[in-house]
């Protein structure tokens, strides 16, 4: 068993679906340190499109405490469980964290380049992909194979879909 100083461990909490957000605040309000970890993407909608913030692992959060504590968090509104390994509360180790912290920042800091392959999610080319010619400030200007055409894009209204080599 891993065991960290005064006791604080992470442990991880399932919420009831898509309330992760709601559960992290409202442990936060009683002092118990709380990590929801999160990631930009771009979402759909039928008049736009809009790169908002979404848990990376749905359902889950992660939380630092003790273990009479952590006992204590069923009781908040949202929280379905505390997650168990072995019998026991999964421990998380703080290398694991570390490395999803790592993760996140070297995915946000991950940008299109000329050559990637990319989705339209909005629009009259809704769901067509196309390589990536030019990256201007705001826009992209698209190949689109299917036509041979060469089209304009807002940056928000596409999604990467693979890196070509």
């Amino acid at each position: 068993m891993i065991v960290s100083k005064n006791n604080h461990n992470w442990y991880v909490l399932y919420t009831a679906a898509r309330a992760e957000k709601q559960v992290n605040d409202r442990i936060k309000l009683q002092g118990i340190e709380c990590w929801l970890p999160l990631h930009r993407t771009p979402r759909a909608w039928s008049d736009r499109v809009k790169m908002v913030d979404v848990p990376l692992f749905r359902s889950y959060i992660f939380v630092r405490c003790t273990e009479p504590e952590l006992r204590t968090l069923t009781k908040v509104y949202g929280v379905a469980r505390i997650v168990f390994y072995d019998g026991k509360p999964a421990i998380i180790r703080q290398k694991e964290i570390d490395a999803i912290k790592e993760f996140l920042e070297q995915a946000a800091n991950h940008t299109l380049i000329v050559g990637d392959e990319v989705e339209i999610l909005a629009g009259a080319m809704k769901n067509v992909s196309g390589k990536v010619k030019k990256i201007k400030k705001n826009y992209l200007i698209l190949y689109l194979e299917q036509l041979g055409a060469m089209v304009s894009v807002k940056l928000e209204e596409v999604a990467p879909l693979k890196r070509l080599k």
